[in-house]
């Protein structure tokens, strides 16, 4: 969900608040249904495919990221496929994201045999359940930002609005548990400007995960103990908010950026961060794609990262198209980035001559 800063306001800075106690709880166990049920979540997907550039079909990579296809989602079956804010990816190609309403969708990818993203299949639409077992009732609730897979399988999501981290086990076929809470930053955040970013990083434990709000701060949790702050991943400049992010390659973090003023519309920059524990003035990019100008953009969210084709890294970006508002779309976009090979040793100077 865009937020003020979508419409170039200034945000509100957090006071810092003191947080401690136990270590939390963790969901209760997942509970399956004692029958069959009658209707389930499936859902049928309209997949339409989306250039890199419409303007310039010859068009096929951004710097070192090639274009490695997209898509535009929508289904006729539910007017709830709307507001996706992140996703992760599961086993067989599969993927999960959350949305603005409180539900959460899955799907598997489809991809050709060159790795290409084609298509969508096997779309499901859920609500996700309160700590009453219930489905979340509004923006109030159900507004879900963040969404992150733990080493054990458990899911982490954020909210804002209401600003919270729950914690949902995960049953063998699928089902989420009933919630239960986990650390967040003992901050004040603005209403509609919360835990966008949300990653899990084993690098820093097993429980470990970062937190990140819009105005670039981020936070080492624990499900062991509270968030400390870390160095911030700022954005360029006050009209931009950081969005997404999520771990990689041990300590490395990608981040998602997105901006929008009326005259540029949207735009996104991920940038490749080989420590983001380092102080902030000596973290520089190791890689960073910039969607503009004539190139296919909307309000990206959401960011994943997988094994992409001969060694690459490839990288999925989701939109939220803020119920349709302003002609946005739900897309899926996937670039693939292979590191610059090293640069050759510097010859080795010969040696010098002995004066007589």
């Amino acid at each position: 969900m865009i937020g003020l800063r979508g419409l170039l306001a200034l945000g509100l800075a957090g006071g810092m608040l003191a947080q401690c106690g136990p270590k939390p709880a963790p969901p209760p166990p997942v509970v399956t249904p004692a029958a069959p049920v009658k209707v389930g979540p499936e859902i049928g997907l309209t997949v339409t495919p989306v250039p890199l550039n419409a303007s310039n079909p010859n068009q096929t990579a951004v710097g070192n990221f090639v274009y490695a296809g997209g898509i535009a989602i929508t289904s006729a079956d539910t007017s709830r496929l709307h507001g996706l804010s992140d996703l992760i990816l599961t086993e067989g190609n599969g993927v999960e994201a959350v949305s603005d309403d409180g539900d959460r969708f899955s799907a598997r990818l489809q991809l050709d045999a060159a790795g290409r993203l084609i298509g969508l299949t096997d779309g499901k639409l859920s609500p996700l359940l309160g700590v009453d077992g219930q489905g979340l009732r509004g923006k109030t609730e159900g507004d879900a930002e963040g969404l992150a897979r733990l080493a054990n399988g458990e899911r982490l999501v954020s909210f804002e609005r209401d600003h919270r981290i729950w914690r949902y086990a995960v049953g063998p076929t699928g089902l989420w548990s009933r919630p239960a809470v986990a650390p967040k930053p003992a901050t004040v955040f603005p209403d509609n400007e919360g835990m966008e970013a949300l990653t899990a990083y084993p690098a820093a434990g097993p429980d470990a995960y970062l937190v990140g709000g819009e105005e670039g701060e981020v936070w080492l949790c624990r499900l062991s103990s509270s968030c400390q702050p870390i160095p911030p991943q700022s954005p360029i400049d006050f009209t931009w908010g950081l969005s997404g992010f999520t771990a990689f390659g041990g300590k490395a973090l990608a981040t998602l950026h997105r901006a929008y003023d009326p005259v540029r519309g949207w735009r996104a920059q991920v940038r490749f961060i080989a420590d983001p524990m380092t102080p902030a003035n000596k973290q520089y990019p190791l890689a960073s794609l910039t969607l503009e100008g004539a190139l296919t953009r909307d309000n990206f969210e959401g960011i994943a990262l997988a094994a992409g084709p001969n060694g690459a890294t490839r990288v999925y970006l989701l939109s939220d198209d803020n119920g349709g508002e302003m002609n946005q779309r739900t897309l899926l976009l996937a670039f693939d980035w292979t590191p610059p090979p090293p640069a050759p040793p510097a010859p080795t100077p010969p040696p010098r001559k002995k004066r007589r």
